[in-house]
């Protein structure tokens, strides 16, 4: 596998640089800054003090943690991060569990994974190629 370099940037004393748990993992872990207690229904923007430079031909995506989904009910809402964006790296988080969930400083909240773009030009057709789908509906191929 080709290594990527990303600059980055700590924007406070309290960031700390995304990390792998293990080599082969597609995610870096991205970390809380504050404490927060999130209710049950609440969503709120945490900010990682993290700025990065991605290079032009990728782009960063915010994904939540398994763990934290499954055992927390902790989900991340939106989150590409643009080649051209400079700012701290936020994290929206939602609790969908019954319960108030604590963020604490340090904490692994989400996970940073940087995808290749591709350059497309979109070629306006009068008609499109058959599928086996066709135009139906997301359980019209016979899913429950």
């Amino acid at each position: 596998m080709t290594e990527l370099t990303i600059p980055f940037q700590k924007l406070s004393d309290k960031a700390i640089t995304p990390a792998q748990a293990t080599s082969w993992d597609a995610g870096y872990d991205l970390f809380a800054t504050e404490e927060y207690i999130l209710k049950p229904g609440e969503r709120k923007l945490f900010k990682t003090n993290i700025s990065t430079a991605i290079p032009y031909g990728y782009y960063g995506r915010i994904a939540p943690r398994s763990w934290l989904a499954y055992k927390h009910g902790i989900d991340v809402l939106a989150g590409v991060i643009d080649t051209g964006y400079r700012g701290d790296i936020g994290i929206i988080l939602i609790n969908f569990w019954p319960e108030d969930f604590p963020v604490h400083e340090g904490d692994k909240i989400a996970q940073f994974i940087i995808e290749k773009c591709h350059d497309v030009s979109w070629q306006e057709v009068e008609t499109l190629s058959e599928s086996e789908r066709g135009a139906g509906a997301r359980w019209s191929t016979g899913h429950k």
